[in-house]
């Protein structure tokens, strides 16, 4: 939420600094996010007159003008603005200066060979506005060579995030009472004055849905003008973050983001017969304020008239009942609507809006004739007009709850010794109600507080939370136990593997795009679809951390990036077949671009292929402490990989521990990428844990005393068959004897039979107490032959 000082202090009496309110905003609980100065923006802009106004010699459009800056001889300044002219006063931006709207440095220059000292500036240029029909037209009055920042007297800007549990300070004057309670000055009253009523009120006005709109009340206000708002309030509004629209809508946001109080205005001629809060019927349907339409069912509450619905009641309202520039008559609606019902409702017609966050946060029910006051008045001076008669219709809340209170608990829950003077102040202060024993009253407006704890922060937070001591938690003697579970020290071991192997680790969104999680979704609609996204862009929870990681190597690929390696571990979400979550740990790796950039050896750049991806796939497993040495490596890694540059890792048929491979061609196409990109998804969950008490020292080196042995062979095998399998099988021909076998030679070609190919294995045999006899070698190869027959393979001769 924003908020000017200017505005601020139109509630809050006090000489303190815009820093001086920042830290007490963050030491209250009312954290500032953003302070911005728009005087820091408007530097080198100045008020200025122009003298002189004379076409440009070679430009029809434009004009050269003489400006008088206040400060020695004018200045000559080359201007296309049609409201352009001499006697006017406007304002200049000199050299140096930087235009807020596009970051542009102005500087001396020549405009079609006439030299221009600076610019003269639209609304648009300075941000005030978005008018960019002419130049700033300043008033007659105003003082010549001034600084626009304090000719226009700019206040700083507060943006201050408000926790969902503090609706009272959804508007600026609930954040100037917390500030005087903190004793950072005096809360003003209710800037009330009188607002007639002449007479009766000519629209029947009722709430039919009581549980819903408990209570709501009107009036009707004839003969306005609906033009701009005053220039105060639209500058008001635009440091807040509000575009001023019409003088009836800025009221309402005005009093909204003023004393967070939604509130609506109706074009009087746009309604027909009662204006009642009701029920909304299956299939009725809405045209918003945003130019969108809602289908609604009977759980939602809406404001409607005989012909049909005209507001989502608390959250946006109807374009069809909307004041316009021609409105004359005008029913003012303040109302109070139950908070569950609106967040029930916003979420399910995924709609947002200002009033929906306060009323599902829960408004004062106690502000309603205040508020419509606040309203009448600002109408009645701003847009004039004479106002009917009050109808109010339905009661809002309003028994208060006692809360049973002990000074003590100050210090015992809160930490910090309060005197109890200065807790009832406090409390007091904030319209608590505090009896002699120790009954508190809250005010309805602080629906959080349901018991002595939330007095407790109450007063704590207004006293100070950076008074609070720092207490280090008891611990007991000795060397702490380790406090990581085996998976939360997996992770970490894999992060320095990944690190270590030159990867560079990404954290990417839980929530995709439909499309991309559809793409990598297992086909049987197991997605989560949230009712409530960020946005429509991420509305799916993730199936894969492949998409996330795509999506950053495409960033990084238009950006200019030449090659990347990236991974990240996280967890994939998927609907399980009785409802619940099933949740994945899943480390990806995505590497896209350049494996080795062009030079001199290479010649031309050597891209990432399918044999990159296995071999962080394998070193990955190994770092997990996965046996890569019995993993099998079969087809079936998904339709996202490309059938005949992937597989996968498994442990026995079933046991899939990671897919690898080049991404599909339709992969790359749906993120628009372009290829080659090779993929890794290793399934954590999958790896089996080591038998016995998990162990976190290294093990010692000991190396054997006897050195290894060397034996090559060479098998025909068929062309088909995966390498692997013939490896696996010579490894476990004599495990007590064979430590490692690699091949080294893949050959096809004169000498081999069609449809063959030849494999040569290096085998190592590592001797234990004695070396080995010739009698021995020749048992083990013999063991070795035999295991590779049993996979087709033939000795070469």
């Amino acid at each position: 939420m924003k908020f000017s000082l200017t505005w601020l202090k139109q509630y809050l009496e006090t000489d303190a600094t815009a820093e001086e309110v920042s830290a007490k905003l963050n030491a209250i609980g009312i954290e500032v996010e953003d302070l911005e100065d728009p005087a820091e923006r408007l530097t080198g802009f100045r008020v200025a007159h122009v003298l002189t106004a004379a076409p440009h010699p070679d430009a029809d459009r434009l004009q050269v003008l003489s400006v008088d800056t206040g400060e020695g001889a004018p200045l000559q300044v080359v201007c296309g603005a049609p409201n352009a002219r001499a006697g006017m006063k406007g304002v200049l931006g000199l050299p140096g200066a930087v235009v807020p709207a596009n970051g542009m440095v102005l500087r001396k220059s020549a405009i079609r060979g006439v030299e221009s000292n600076g610019m003269m500036c639209s609304v648009r240029e300075l941000e005030l506005g978005d008018d960019h029909d002419g130049i700033i037209e300043l008033p007659d009055d105003a003082p010549i060579g001034t600084s626009f920042t304090e000719y226009r007297s700019a206040s700083p800007v507060f943006d201050v995030a408000i926790t969902p549990n503090r609706p009272d300070c959804m508007g600026v004057y609930g954040i100037a009472r917390d500030l005087a309670a903190a004793g950072l000055g005096t809360l003003k009253p209710l800037p009330l004055r009188d607002a007639p009523s002449s007479f009766p009120c000519p629209v029947e006005i009722r709430t039919d849905d009581p549980e819903g709109c408990p209570a709501f009340y009107g009036r009707v206000i004839r003969g306005v003008k609906n033009g701009a708002s005053p220039d105060w309030m639209q500058a008001t509004l635009r440091e807040a973050g509000q575009r001023p629209i019409s003088a009836l809508v800025d009221i309402t946001n005005f009093v909204m983001l003023g004393f967070g109080r939604p509130a609506h205005a109706y074009d009087l001629a746009k309604l027909s017969g009662a204006v009642v809060a009701r029920r909304a019927t299956d299939g009725e349907q809405v045209l918003a304020l945003n130019e969108k339409t809602y289908t609604l069912d009977n759980s939602m509450t809406v404001i409607a008239d005989d012909k049909g619905v005209h507001d989502i009641a608390g959250i946006m309202g109807g374009e069809d009942s909307g004041v316009t520039e021609n409105t004359t008559d005008v029913l003012l609606e303040i109302a109070y609507f139950d908070p569950d019902r609106i967040g029930v409702t916003g979420r399910r017609l995924g709609l947002a809006s200002d009033a929906r966050t306060r009323f599902e946060r829960g408004v004062d029910p106690a502000f309603l004739d205040d508020g419509l006051h606040l309203l009448t008045q600002l109408v009645l001076e701003i847009c004039g007009g004479e106002a009917s008669e009050v109808v109010r219709a339905g009661n809002p809340p309003s028994e208060r709850k006692a809360v049973t209170y002990d000074p003590s608990l100050a210090e015992r829950l809160g930490g910090v010794a309060i005197p109890e003077v200065e807790q009832k102040r406090i409390l007091e202060s904030l319209d608590f109600e505090v009896s002699d024993d120790w009954q508190v009253t809250v005010p309805l407006r602080r629906h959080d507080v349901e018991g002595a704890p939330d007095l407790v922060e109450e007063v704590v937070r207004i006293h100070g939370i950076d008074k609070v001591e720092s207490v280090a938690l008891p611990r007991a003697d000795g060397v702490a136990r380790p406090t990581a579970t085996p998976q939360q020290v997996l992770e970490r071991r894999l992060r320095r593997a990944a690190a270590a192997r030159g990867l560079n680790e990404a954290v990417t969104w839980s929530f995709l795009p439909p499309a991309q999680a559809d793409h990598f979704s297992p086909g049987d609609g197991g997605l989560w679809v949230l009712d409530n996204p960020i946005s429509e862009d991420m509305k799916v929870m993730r199936p894969s951390l492949l998409p996330g990681l795509i999506s950053a190597a495409k960033r990084n690929l238009d950006r200019g990036a030449a090659g990347l390696r990236l991974f990240e571990i996280g967890r994939s979400y998927l609907r399980a077949d009785n409802g619940m979550s099933d949740e994945r740990a899943i480390l990806g790796v995505v590497l896209a671009g350049e494996k080795t950039p062009r030079g001199w050896a290479s010649g031309r750049a050597i891209p990432f292929d399918a044999y990159d991806a296995k071999a962080e796939a394998e070193a990955l497993l190994a770092a997990a402490g996965a046996p890569v040495d019995k993993l099998q490596v079969m087809g079936e890694a998904g339709p996202q990989f490309h059938p005949g540059q992937s597989a996968t890792l498994r442990l026995g048929p079933k046991n899939v521990l990671a897919r690898f491979g080049a991404l599909h061609p339709r992969t790359l196409e749906e993120f628009d990428v372009e290829g080659p990109v090779v993929a890794v998804e290793i399934f954590l969950d999958a790896i089996p844990a080591k038998k016995g008490a998990p162990s976190f020292a290294r093990a010692p080196y000991s190396p054997p005393a006897l050195q290894s042995v060397l034996r090559d062979f060479a098998f025909l095998v068929d062309a088909d068959l995966p390498a692997g399998d013939l490896l696996r099988a010579v490894k476990g021909a004599d495990k007590a004897n064979i430590v490692d076998a690699r091949i080294f030679d893949n050959f096809r070609g004169q000498g081999v039979p069609e449809g063959k190919k030849s494999l040569a294995i290096e085998v190592t045999l590592q001797p234990g107490e004695a070396s080995y006899t010739d009698e021995q070698i020749k048992a083990i190869a013999d063991k070795v032959i035999a295991a590779a027959a049993r996979q087709g393979a033939e000795l070469r001769g």
